[in-house]
């Protein structure tokens, strides 16, 4: 990735010379993996970290030497020496976090999805439009080698007339979070954010994707990626009718659906359909 591709070459004149610095906000298992991946850049560097997990934060910062340590993370926004913002925190923060990086003049890529309602959308697409700044969404699969691939065989017409598109996902996440303790210290109030205020569970913090409080669950997960690439491949714009159906969660202490079925309705005429089930068990032969 070069500073061209980061902040567009639109954007260049306004940062010298020197290196696009980074800052990373939430620096759990995938924020760090994809720090790694920009760090990977020699056009960049890592010059500030946030989390509110204390584990966390200093096993991100033992991998970013020098870069400075926020646990709030609208002090790393008002680091003036930070040119753009790595969002990987869990779901139910984005929006919030994109307005104000936004605000603060942060380039933005965020670990999709982008947010969690069509209201939160709208809004930040409108506060982007103010601002010079770029907000790019983590849809990695766009630059799979195989998704280009069918996506020329599609436009080259190779297949003819495409009426359905089938995909699927399979996991199995039947058994319950195990309820261990915390490695250090958590800011709850922190980490809990906009949601609705809950005790300290161990559970909610180490599987939030399966809490409706904080994610949109496989859907979003998975879903997102999914339907990215159907609409990528395909050419597609924006649905024109949605229909799903979803089985309450086997898995103990838990809210999402865990087996869901979505079919969309593209303009282009076709539909695609999507199957997920977090629930596909796991046999010994």
């Amino acid at each position: 990735m070069e500073r061209r591709t980061f902040l567009g070459s639109s954007l260049l004149a306004y940062w010298p010379a020197n290196k696009v610095r980074l800052g990373v906000i939430g620096s759990g298992s995938r924020g760090t993996f994809v720090m790694g991946v920009f760090q990977k850049d020699t056009a960049l560097e890592v010059g500030a970290i946030s989390d509110v997990y204390e584990p966390n934060l200093e096993r991100a910062l033992s991998l970013a030497k020098g870069a400075k340590a926020y646990r709030d993370y609208r002090d790393l926004l008002a680091d003036k020496s930070i040119d753009a913002v790595l969002i990987a925190t869990p779901e139910h923060w984005h929006h919030r976090m994109i307005l104000d990086a936004l605000a603060a003049g942060k380039d933005v890529y965020v670990e999709k999805p982008l947010c969690r309602t069509p209201e939160e959308g709208r809004e930040l697409i409108e506060a982007e439009k103010k601002t010079k700044q770029i907000v790019q969404v983590g849809m990695q699969r766009r630059s799979y080698d195989l998704y280009q691939e069918a996506r020329g065989v599609v436009a080259a017409g190779t297949l003819g007339k495409v009426r359905m598109v089938r995909s699927w996902w399979l996991n199995n996440h039947l058994s319950a979070v195990p309820a261990t303790k915390l490695d250090g210290k958590l800011d709850w109030e922190a980490w809990q954010g906009p949601a609705e205020r809950r005790p300290f569970d161990a559970n909610r913090f180490r599987a939030w994707r399966f809490y409706q409080d904080y994610g949109g669950g496989i859907v979003a997960d998975q879903g997102a990626h999914v339907f990215d690439g159907i609409q990528m491949i395909m050419g597609a714009g924006f649905v024109k009718a949605v229909t799903a159906s979803a089985l309450p969660p086997l898995r103990a202490g838990v809210d999402q659906p865990d087996c869901v079925v979505v079919s969309a309705e593209y303009p282009e005429g076709f539909l695609g359909v999507f199957t997920v089930n977090y629930a596909a068990m796991k046999y010994q032969s």
